[in-house]
């Protein structure tokens, strides 16, 4: 059998401060569904699949090239000594969230679905349809092609030192936003990558947790790139994004036992969505110079066009309360022009092209 036949699309490096003794081999796992508990099942079964990737041997060695730097990285982080966050740790700590939150099976089922019903919308035939494999491909490209949107955020290792763990699940990175899911002003808007106030959070064993936050809009009191906190709220909170994100699998670790996993996932079960995007149909309402405005309608059929515009809007889990350790920042604010690119950070307007921006206040 090739080496890489079984591809894992959350690394075995990844799972194993969540395995057994840290051993690699054995995993704990609460499943959602049946919200029952697996124990001792092998780890290089979990989050993988035949030819995951392809067949292509260069990607696989650079994912693995990464994954390995990852390793590396979170022994040192994980070392009682380590006292300050350096900038080589931090930039290897973003470029695998960003691989994470995009090559997930989760992620890659999200951009199947949301491809094909794009597809039904418009009467495209069957060979519009994207396949998962082809969509992990894509998401590939995106990681090679973007791999630096995230550069701009500032990050923190949060410290737990509470009786309650951090968990992880089959799609462990989370890209939240609380400006975006909590403000008005943002109502029926989606984020990205590129917008103000994102988040970018991932755990990476049951004390410690990376964050990358939007540093124009909040602020942790932090010590050298660490924050330590003894809130089991702010852990709970935490975790409960977990449950929000997965697909069907949560890794808890050996201390969370199964009432206590229940129960904080039937607290947030009623905050998870059924659906991870939706699309919306836009006509030609009216044009004015080099710039055009669309009018949304129902339905294609709705009215007589010539002209139309499909957009869609990624829909985002939103948990009942923030960590407290996430704090607004004073006179916060992103950036925005008027379009549909919506509130960005100021980092990302040099690559934009439209009218001017100005910014736009969180009014904290």
């Amino acid at each position: 059998m090739p080496t890489n036949k079984n591809q894992h699309f959350v690394p075995r490096c990844y799972l194993r401060p969540f395995s057994h003794e840290e051993s690699g081999k054995a995993i704990r796992v609460f499943n959602i569904d049946r919200e029952q508990i697996i124990e001792g099942a092998a780890v290089k079964h979990q989050c993988s699949g035949s030819y995951f990737y392809g067949e292509d041997k260069k990607l696989e060695a650079a994912i693995q090239s990464i994954e390995q730097k990852y390793a590396d990285t979170l022994r040192r982080v994980r070392e009682p000594s380590y006292n300050g966050l350096g900038t080589d740790d931090e930039l290897i700590l973003k470029r695998f969230w960003l691989l994470q939150y995009l090559r997930t099976e989760a992620a890659s089922r999200r951009a199947v679905e949301m491809n094909n019903q794009l597809g039904e919308l418009i009467g495209a035939d069957s060979s519009f349809n994207l396949e998962i494999r082809a969509a992990v491909l894509m998401a590939m490209r995106v990681f090679a092609n973007e791999m630096e949107v995230i550069d701009d955020l500032k990050v923190c290792l949060i410290k737990n030192n509470t009786e309650t763990p951090f968990i992880a699940s089959d799609d462990p990175a989370i890209l939240a936003n609380r400006w975006f899911q909590t403000d008005n002003q943002h109502r029926g808007s989606t984020f990205g990558l590129a917008s103000a106030g994102a988040l970018a959070i991932l755990p990476l064993c049951r004390n410690l947790m990376f964050i990358a936050y939007d540093s124009d809009v909040y602020s942790i009191l932090k010590n050298a790139g660490i924050v330590r906190t003894k809130r089991e709220s702010d852990v709970q909170s935490l975790n409960q994004l977990q449950f929000l994100n997965c697909r069907a699998n949560i890794f808890p670790g050996q201390m969370y036992d199964h009432d206590a996993l229940r129960q904080s996932f039937q607290a947030c079960v009623n905050n998870r969505l059924e659906k991870s995007h939706v699309l919306h149909y836009s006509v030609l309402d009216q044009t004015n110079g080099d710039y055009k405005r669309y009018r949304v309608i129902d339905s294609p059929d709705d009215e007589d066009h010539q002209e139309a515009l499909v957009h869609s809007q990624t829909l985002h889990s939103c948990p009942q309360n923030w960590p407290l350790l996430l704090r607004w920042r004073k006179k916060g604010f992103g950036m925005v022009n008027g379009t549909g690119i919506g509130c960005i950070r100021r980092s990302q307007i040099d690559e934009r092209r439209g009218p001017s921006f100005k910014r736009m206040n969180t009014g904290r």
